[in-house]
């Protein structure tokens, strides 16, 4: 291979970049507006739930019960009601979110001893929410009976009321369960296979439909000096978009980066290999721009999104979609940038990955090379 050849080629494709301002202003606006869309919308940080309260008793007991959920992030009391009727309307008309009921023998139950109980009615029009919600819940009603339970105990004379098991929990690599630092890092793996799949999907399919590829190849130029020679200009532009996403996790999102920056820069350059050759190999295969650009949705920015890990999880998924997971390269990347960012994990945890990562590029970049090759005889 002649690198002189190859860097020509790579001038020409440059040359076209720069004389076409309004593709180059999307390509870069393209991983911020994902950033952005994705890491404010896409979250699983429910705060501020609406809760209307219907308190038949209105004694001490059930004002503290209340005071629990009032004391929190997670709920905001919007208003009391006067009967159950008017709780049902609430979350009829979807102006709260949880309807909390307390009887009228609320405190009298506890007093003698028996279980006191209440009633969280939770709309349940999105299940997943509505989980979400019933869970914190439960959390409020576990501390809350921690308390009493405590009280019990001193009121028995059992000295300073302790209980028996106390079970303490500690999250570790994201303490605060904030969304964003496990959805962040994901997001790097899913926007380099959109950029990196759609940069290189168009170019040799465009050269096809302009009619100027049979010039190309009236040239000296092999056919690996063409592709290389157009992939390496898209692949400082995926970089500088990689570079953007990084920056923007660091500053805007405060996502923290436990591990090597530069660990991450060399394995994600690796898979930005193996995205732009799966986009040649696309274009090379494809008759016309429009089914490189369809083709190059569904078989990456799909994959990447469903089936890498990024919002849901591999291992709950069925068996049939865990294996075709495996020839998907942003399952490994998306490993690969949690790992560093929330664990701070080397070479030595991440090499598995790394491998795949590095099957995936010398795979697609070998097939694009090969179907050229059947392509133009």
């Amino acid at each position: 291979m002649d690198l002189k050849r190859t860097w020509a080629i790579s001038r020409k494709e440059l040359i076209h970049i720069r004389r076409d301002p309004i593709s180059l202003l999307q390509i870069i606006l393209l991983p911020v507006v994902l950033l952005l869309l994705y890491g404010y919308a896409l979250t699983f940080d429910i705060k501020n739930v609406t809760l209307a309260v219907y308190d038949q008793e209105r004694s001490q007991l059930s004002e503290d019960f209340i005071n629990r959920f009032r004391g929190t992030d997670y709920f905001r009391i919007e208003r009391y009601t006067q009967d159950y009727g008017e709780l049902k309307r609430l979350i009829l008309e979807r102006k709260v979110q949880v309807g909390l009921m307390l009887p009228y023998d609320f405190s009298w139950s506890y007093q003698t001893g028996k279980t006191a109980k209440g009633q969280a009615v939770v709309d349940g029009t999105d299940s997943n929410t509505a989980n979400i919600v019933l869970g914190y819940i439960q959390a409020v009603t576990a501390g809350y009976n921690q308390k009493l339970l405590e009280q019990r105990l001193t009121e028995k004379g059992s000295g300073r009321g302790q209980m028996p098991v106390d079970a303490q929990t500690r999250f570790w690599f994201n303490e605060d369960l904030e969304s964003r630092n496990y959805i962040v890092p994901g997001l790097i793996a899913v926007i380099m296979t959109v950029v990196g799949a759609l940069l290189t999907a168009l170019t040799v399919v465009r050269e096809v439909e302009r009619g100027s590829m049979e010039g190309l190849m009236a040239t000296p130029l092999k056919r690996t000096e063409l592709l290389l020679g157009k992939l390496g200009p898209y692949f400082i532009i995926g970089m500088f978009d990689m570079a953007i996403v990084m920056t923007m996790g660091q500053f805007l999102f405060q996502v923290p980066l436990r591990g090597s920056v530069l660990l991450l820069i060399g394995l994600s350059a690796i898979f930005l290999i193996a995205t732009l050759g799966q986009g040649l190999l696309i274009s090379v295969t494809s008759e016309n721009q429009l089914q490189a650009f369809q083709m190059a949705m569904l078989t990456t920015f799909l994959p990447s999104f469903l089936l890498s890990g990024f919002v849901f999880s591999i291992y709950l998924m069925p068996l049939p979609l865990q294996i075709i997971s495996y020839i998907v390269p942003a399952r490994y990347l998306v490993t690969i940038s949690k790992g560093i960012y929330l664990k701070g994990l080397g070479m030595g945890y991440l090499w598995p990955s790394a491998v795949m990562l590095a099957g995936s590029a010398t795979f697609f970049v070998v097939m694009a090379i090969k179907k050229f090759v059947k392509k133009i005889r």
